[in-house]
């Protein structure tokens, strides 16, 4: 495809542009802190741990437009961002969403790539354009100073007098982020016999260990076991104490949480999990001298059609807990 062209168009130098590129890129060099913001607002729109909704196509239109005002809300918590100043010889002007680096900075979300309304307020300001892809586990967010030779001409059925980029104007986006990983929704990648063997148990316990077994190796995020588990003490479902932990062990499964055992995660060679997920793998006793050292001996990876043993041992603060409750039990 070609890139589209303007007749007589001339780029100009852009340094407030600029100055909100660069510091929205110290804030988060990575982009680890957007992709987590996309992440908690789709799961904040899904509200999976009342409903069990996990898809985009389970949402009402009005939920659907709902995202783009969490969307927001969830950045500006996220980054602090100060709400926009306005023009302060304008008094018609209040400001745009946010200020950044000293410049008003509007935001804009489109489930659609490319199809960001723009109202006639942020015309000549800079927009902050984001989309995203639950299925595809991605996200973008770019700038954009809304030029009026960047913008689709107006319908005139359009009784807000909103505007979109045109396919120019899309190419004028400074993008910070383009198709950038975020945190996994798992349950849009396991078959659907697998979905339904999750949620075919009245158990909220149950439900959360056959999540573990059929993503075994998966990072599975804190709000998956909450749509799976539809209980308000959802993560305990995860744990000990007759939750999921208990449930696979005797088949050598861990269940491996980022906030207690990412060390042990990495040295099993699985993916680590971040605080906010979790992951299973089967272990099996290690006779090589390398593994994860647990209950006093060495553990590794189970391969495919290696039996299970002996049942998967304590995680380090499990056995602490346990060593506690004994010594509490005895005085």
């Amino acid at each position: 495809m070609t890139d589209a062209i303007l007749p007589g168009f001339e780029p100009k130098p852009d340094p407030a542009l600029d100055e909100v590129a660069d510091a929205l890129l110290r804030m988060d060099p990575s982009g680890t802190r957007w992709a987590n913001v996309i992440r908690h607002t789709y799961d904040m729109i899904y509200n999976g741990a009342e409903t069990g909704r996990y898809r985009w196509g389970d949402l009402a239109k009005t939920e659907k437009t709902h995202f783009g005002t969490l969307f927001e809300i969830n950045a500006q918590r996220e980054f602090e961002f100060a709400d926009g100043s306005g023009d302060p010889d304008d008094p018609l002007d209040r400001g745009l969403d946010y200020n950044i680096a000293g410049h008003d900075v509007d935001a804009k979300w489109s489930q659609d790539d490319g199809r960001w309304m723009l109202p006639p307020e942020v015309f000549g300001k800079l927009a902050l354009v984001a989309t995203g892809s639950d299925p595809k586990s991605e996200f973008s967010v770019g700038l954009v100073r809304v030029r009026p030779e960047f913008l689709t001409t107006r319908s005139k059925g359009n009784r807000d007098q909103k505007s979109w980029l045109s396919a120019f104007g899309r190419q004028q986006v400074r993008w910070l982020w383009r198709h950038a990983p975020m945190p996994e929704n798992v349950l849009l990648r396991l078959p659907q016999s697998s979905i339904t063997h999750i949620l075919d148990s009245k158990s909220g316990a149950e439900r959360v260990a056959r999540l573990f077994l059929e993503a075994e190796g998966l990072l599975i995020h804190r709000s998956t076991v909450a749509t799976v588990a539809r209980q308000l003490d959802h993560q305990k479902r995860a744990r000990g104490n007759g939750g999921a932990r208990d449930l696979v062990r005797p088949d050598g499964y861990l269940i491996m949480s980022g906030a207690y055992h990412s060390d042990v995660a990495a040295t099993l060679g699985v993916p680590v999990p971040s605080r906010a997920e979790y992951v299973a793998a089967r272990v099996v006793p290690s006779s090589d001298g390398q593994g994860a050292l647990l209950e006093g001996r060495l553990w590794r990876l189970a391969v495919a059609g290696e039996a299970s043993i002996l049942p998967a041992p304590l995680l380090p603060d499990e056995e602490k807990r346990r060593t506690r409750r004994s010594g509490e039990s005895r005085a």
